[in-house]
């Protein structure tokens, strides 16, 4: 427990205790004011009433007038001071004796008004020794509870005398100690305090202090000097360019092979920041542009008039300093990795693929046309067997057709030859276009389509046919995926700035998980029917971001799919 919260729960316990020690007494001193008021004002007035009123019947044979007023007058006062019980009754009593004697005088009557005051008397005695009962048990209230909460008091305070200073007090010496230890160079000296949170970080910091300066003494410069050199070494010969930037930026670090790619020199940029490097540098600037948010494109540099491609990777260096427990963010490092070779096998593998996918197109056309042929009944009847023969040839013509076209698209994609048209569009005829190539795939599972335009008559900027091509793939897809007898569904919105196209099935629906994966090429959700190339999704996705709009997926397992791309209104 910190020293500060110590201090704070004894002194605020003992003014707490003052305070309410304060406040029991003036509650107990008030009550007992009340009582004495009580007995004051009601059954000693009480006693002088009736005192008089026997003074006045003693001069009622003298003076007759003269008494009566005087009995009748201390009477209306008792009648009103009627505090104790069964005092009502002997007034009432004494008022009627008092009216029968008036009109009959007798020694008799005059003895039952004797008796009625004396009875009145009694009551009031009786009722003052109660009070004076009640008075005494309050004030031996008031002392327990005082002379209680005085005693926990004192023993606080007396806690706090005595705890307080060596609390306080032995830390220091100790801490003193061990300074003058420090000041001896005596750097193994290290304190232990135990009990408040402030003496813990106070040790902790000193200590700290200690193994820093230990270090320091025990350090050797031309050790350091050789290790930095080491890692210097080591950094000149890698094979990826390496840049170091401390946590404000300034260049500390760059090796052999930054310097050929940046075309700088070492001595022009060692102690400079970035950004005044960046100034006359268009690598750098580029470099620095996307130093928080590393882009996943590879960057293109010529040198030796050569294309040469790099893959920036941002590494923040974070250390614990010796003695500390938090990380702290001492700079970064900028790696540039040269991926020129794997660039062009990808380029090789590509091209390969699109000159077989070319070569492929025509055979394949053929083989169809032949099947076509063959089917012709000019040229002879064919049994059930050969009829289903030449149906199943036909449909894995038309398979490796297309996936030969799908396989053309995406190397036109990657090689950054495909051509778009853009122009102003009409999204409804874009869907209609889309509806009528996959009518007959929809009639084959009684399948209906749906569409919905909620765009008025706003057009967007898309290249006609492969936004078609894209919407086609979408359809096909909901249509292979749903089940039988059910609907897709066609939405048009307006979103902004943007058309948002939204086809939408019923089947069983993708898992999140899969959602960043399935527009990459080749990707197929596992445990699915796999009747793809795993082209098409991907190919859409380039369709789509190359006319700078956006796609995307929503769906989860059993609930159906939609996906959705957006292009800009024109």
């Amino acid at each position: 427990m910190k020293l500060k919260t110590k201090l704070t729960l004894g002194v605020g316990l003992l003014f707490l205790l003052i305070v309410l020690m304060s406040v029991i007494g003036s509650v107990y001193i008030n009550k007992l004011k009340s009582d004495t008021e009580k007995i004051l004002t009601a059954n000693y007035n009480s006693l002088e009433f009736s005192k008089n009123m026997l003074l006045a019947l003693d001069k009622i044979s003298t003076d007759s007038v003269v008494a009566v007023a005087d009995f009748q007058k201390y009477n209306r006062l008792q009648e009103k001071n009627l505090t104790e019980f069964g005092e009502k009754e002997a007034t009432q009593n004494l008022n009627q004796h008092f009216k029968n004697y008036l009109q009959h005088p007798a020694p008799e009557k005059e003895k039952l008004i004797r008796e009625d005051l004396a009875r009145i008397m009694s009551l009031n005695m009786k009722g003052i020794e109660r009070k004076s009962d009640i008075a005494i048990i309050t004030a031996e209230n008031a002392t327990f509870w005082i002379v209680s909460l005085g005693t926990v008091c004192f023993l606080i305070a007396f806690i706090l005398l005595f705890n307080l200073p060596q609390t306080i007090a032995e830390p220091i010496n100790q801490l003193t100690f061990s300074i003058r230890q420090i000041a001896a160079k005596n750097y193994n000296e290290r304190v232990h305090f135990k009990g408040s949170e402030e003496f813990n970080s106070l040790a902790d910091s000193f200590n700290t202090m200690a193994e820093k300066l230990q270090e320091y003494e025990s350090s050797s410069l031309s050790r350091q000097l050789m290790e930095k050199k080491r890692i210097e070494t080591l950094v000149n010969n890698m094979h990826d360019a390496v840049i170091g930037l401390d946590e404000n930026h300034f260049i500390y670090m760059i090796n052999d092979e930054a310097l050929k790619i940046t075309n700088l020199r070492k001595e022009e940029i060692i102690g400079k920041t970035a950004h005044e490097v960046a100034v006359n540098n268009d690598l750098m600037r580029e470099l620095l542009k996307n130093i928080d948010h590393p882009v996943k494109e590879p960057i293109k540099i010529v040198r030796d008039n050569k294309e040469n491609y790099f893959e920036q990777d941002i590494i923040p260096i974070n250390i614990v300093k010796t003695g500390e427990k938090e990380t702290r963010y001492i700079g970064k490092v900028i790696l540039l990795r040269n991926i020129t070779p794997f660039k062009e096998l990808d380029f090789a593998k590509t091209n390969f693929i699109a000159t077989i996918s070319h070569e492929l197109k025509t055979p394949i056309s053929a083989i169809k046309m032949g099947v076509q042929l063959l089917g012709n009944q000019k040229f002879g009847e064919l049994n059930d067997q050969q009829k289903e023969l030449l149906k199943s040839i036909n449909d894995d013509g038309q398979r490796l057709l297309n996936i030969t076209g799908e396989l053309l698209n995406l190397s036109q994609v990657e090689t950054g030859n495909i051509r778009l048209t853009i122009e102003k569009c009409s999204p409804k005829e874009m869907v209609q276009a889309a509806v009528k190539n996959v009518e007959k795939l929809a009639e084959q599972k009684n399948i209906s389509i749906h569409t919905e335009y909620l765009s008025g008559d706003d057009f967007v900027h898309a290249d006609f046919d492969k936004t078609v091509w894209v919407i086609n793939n979408f359809l096909t897809n909901a249509v292979k995926h749903s089940f039988q007898d059910e609907k897709i569904e066609i939405r048009v919105e307006k979103l902004d700035t943007m058309i948002q196209f939204n086809i939408t099935d019923t089947g069983s629906g993708i898992d999140e998980k899969y959602h960043r994966q399935i527009f990459d090429r080749y990707f197929q959700v596992p445990g699915e029917q796999q009747n793809g190339t795993g082209l098409g999704l991907a190919i859409s996705k380039n369709f789509i971001e190359k006319q700078n709009g956006e796609i995307g997926v929503e769906s989860s397992p059993n609930q159906g799919s939609t996906f959705y791309f957006r292009l800009p209104v024109v």
